[in-house]
């Protein structure tokens, strides 16, 4: 059941829909103007707490299950958002958009435009959830709500400890030009897009107690947080960024052949596992390798790269690069 007091709406999407638009077109002419991009992060963090915040006091029943939901949202978005600010801050730029006009541009207005369609997408289940203010949605909280809640917050707590490990890794001057392979890092090459992922899966079963008919709808949340970070802007794009920048050392190679994608397991577990079950069961795909490939394609079309000429290379001589293996073929299982 909805609530009675409708604003814009019964299920409060609309005065989401204006804030969420509000405050992205807000920040995006800020870091348009300045130039910079030090809220773009912050931008997207606040938002989700806002809107769980102002849904939850529109809805004014406070129910337990509504609580706990926007707690958790807010913890959430209020670890993510500070953590992001101070890191950019150190740091001093976003590497996402150094190819990229940071001004007003179609191309810096349209990760604005991603990110307001972003936030609105995964905090459907949650703004749902705080519009349901009958007395008849104060179902009490069951197993499977619990088991959502602990969900989050083993999701929360691998993403947040994995955040700490990289970002001490690559203050350590001494791991400068090196790949983070410390911690949760050694067990998963994005432990924290593990935890994102698995967070907001969590928070959909805590709030899926008290859906019904096309309140289900709102599934969409944690499959769109999921299929962005494994298909658009999380893994891909720091798979092909590592590969560019490692691809060459064989240490390398190791590493990505025996420390899984995304789920943390042993490197002896999933080190000896088949590459059909990587692929199937462990998101270990093709377009995770596509530069390494290319590095491979270059070296064995090109021996010149490594100053060497086949004609003039000793008898027995290798003209292997150093990614491939006895064979000649790449140490990874690529398909």
């Amino acid at each position: 059941m909805r609530c009675t007091t409708e604003v814009l709406d019964a299920y409060y999407m609309g005065i989401c829909a204006i804030i969420t638009v509000a405050m992205q077109v807000t920040f995006f002419i800020i870091a348009a103007y300045y130039q910079f991009d030090k809220v773009t992060d912050f931008a997207g963090g606040t938002n989700f707490m806002i809107l769980a915040l102002v849904t939850f006091l529109l809805g004014g029943t406070y129910y337990t299950r509504q609580i706990i939901v926007t707690v958790c949202v807010v913890v959430w978005g209020f670890r993510l958002s500070g953590y992001l600010l101070y890191r950019i801050i150190k740091t001093g730029k976003d590497e996402r958009f150094d190819d990229k006009n940071r001004g007003f541009s179609l191309e810096f207005a349209a990760f604005w435009v991603f990110q307001a369609v972003w936030v609105m997408a995964v905090s459907a289940p949650v703004v749902l959830v705080n519009s349901q203010c009958q007395s008849s949605a104060n179902i009490p909280m069951g197993a499977s709500d619990w088991v959502g809640f602990g969900i989050f917050v083993f999701g929360l707590l691998i993403e947040a400890i994995s955040d700490q490990q990289k970002f001490s890794f690559r203050n350590d001057p001494a791991n400068k030009g090196k790949w983070c392979a410390v911690g949760l890092w050694s067990v998963s090459r994005h432990p924290n897009y593990f935890g994102e992922i698995i967070l907001w899966w969590g928070v959909f079963i805590l709030c899926g107690g008290i859906f019904s008919g096309g309140l289900w709808a709102s599934v969409v949340g944690p499959v769109f947080i999921t299929l962005l970070l494994l298909h658009v802007s999380g893994v891909p794009l720091l798979e092909d960024s590592s590969d560019k920048k490692h691809g060459m050392k064989p240490e390398y190679l190791e590493y990505k052949k025996n420390v899984s994608c995304l789920v943390p397991l042993p490197q002896f577990v999933y080190g000896n596992l088949p590459q059909f079950i990587k692929a199937v069961f462990l998101f270990e795909w093709p377009m995770y390798s596509r530069e390494l490939r290319k590095l491979q394609s270059e070296g064995v079309s090109d021996d010149k790269a490594c100053g060497i000429e086949r004609s003039d290379a000793k008898d027995g001589e290798s003209l292997q690069e150093p990614w491939l293996g006895q064979e000649g073929q790449t140490q990874l299982a690529i398909a």
